[in-house]
């Protein structure tokens, strides 16, 4: 196989602030794998998890590293590839891996969701994310939100630095304008004391919310066994969850976890995380993080197994040079295409 990897930029509508900063514009990887005539496509997107940043450049690097070692080997190679592929970073795996999946769905000649043998009915909408802001621009970037696609599910992140009485007034603010029945979700990034933990889910609760996502920061597992004892919302982890092998120390303490592609390493790894998940009782939910139609897409066709889902980047995107998976009343539905059934955006 031989590797192809194209950066690109992609620019927010809408700058997204959480509780560790404000992202308006990524520079992301395009990996074309080419083998026997056919091309898989992959992505790798730039993220930072506390001291753990994934920049553009060193997946650059890692990738055309990488590339040369990768060359005997056919996508079919999974066993094979896999002990090459441990050192790189989460979000190279990742291009790597899913454009193996993209290659071998076109090889065989069916979508992956097909391939698994999944049910796209059973996909739940996608919710759209409010980032942390005062709460007119809160209400706005909902009603702007409101004009780009259907909308059943929002997740409002807080976490505020301006502390919970800002989180409250912005929370407010977004819920006077949701769509009726719309499902509602809150994301801290960690930004939480234990203490503000317990009482927003107390607040939330009376308020409708569905689940807290990552309320403590990484590093503060310990302290979920105390708030799963005294929450009264389901608590979901993101940055407490990498990998299938962090799950049994969180079954006890998380109702769910979130998996992301460029966290998790791919879709290889993302099944291992939705059956350990399953195996311990855990919901399910897929998210992003700057990522295009491209990763978005690899991440609807495992869609059917979720009980949540936030894979709404790509809509927030200016100039994604892809198209793939659709909205389709509030859900993002994979296509009939092969392999992922992405491509290139039509020049305007």
């Amino acid at each position: 196989m031989k590797l192809h990897i194209q950066p690109f930029t992609v620019n927010k509508r809408f700058p997204l602030t959480i509780s560790r900063g404000t992202t308006a514009q990524t520079t992301n990887l395009w990996l074309r794998m080419e083998q026997d005539g056919l091309e898989g496509w992959g992505e790798a997107s730039p993220f930072s998890i506390g001291g753990l940043p994934q920049t553009t450049d060193d997946l650059m690097a890692q990738l055309q590293a990488i590339a040369p070692q990768l060359e005997p080997y056919s996508p079919f190679d999974q066993q094979a590839i896999a002990p090459l592929l441990q050192s790189l970073p989460s979000a190279a795996r990742t291009a790597i891996d899913l454009a193996c999946h993209d290659w071998i769905g076109k090889a065989i000649g069916v979508p992956l969701w097909k391939l698994w043998g999944l049910d796209r009915q059973r996909i739940v909408p996608t919710s759209v994310t409010i980032g942390i802001s005062a709460p007119e621009d809160a209400r706005q970037r909902l009603l702007n939100w409101l004009k780009v696609t259907t909308v059943k599910a929002v997740k409002v992140k807080l976490g505020s630095p301006a502390g919970i009485e800002a989180d409250k007034a912005m929370f407010l603010a977004v819920q006077e304008v949701a769509p009726v029945g719309a499902k509602l979700s809150v994301d801290a990034n960690g930004g939480w004391s234990l203490e503000d933990a317990i009482a927003l889910s107390h607040w939330l609760a009376e308020q409708g919310v569905t689940y807290l996502e990552q309320p403590l920061a990484p590093g503060q597992e310990a302290d979920l066994v105390r708030l799963y004892g005294r929450s009264a919302l389901p608590i979901f982890v993101d940055e407490s969850c990498f990998t299938s092998r962090d799950i049994p120390g969180l079954c006890d303490r998380v109702h769910g976890i979130n998996i992301k592609l460029m966290k998790s390493g791919g879709l290889s790894e993302a099944l291992r995380l939705v059956h350990t998940a399953q195996a311990h009782g855990l919901q399910i939910m897929f998210g992003c993080y700057s990522d295009s139609i491209l990763s978005n897409t690899a991440a609807a066709h495992l869609a059917p197994f979720a009980d949540h889902l936030d894979l709404d980047s790509h809509l927030n995107l200016i100039d994604d040079p892809f198209q793939g998976a659709t909205m389709q009343d509030g859900c993002l539905v994979p296509n009939d295409e092969p392999g992922l059934g992405v491509a290139v955006t039509p020049m305007r």
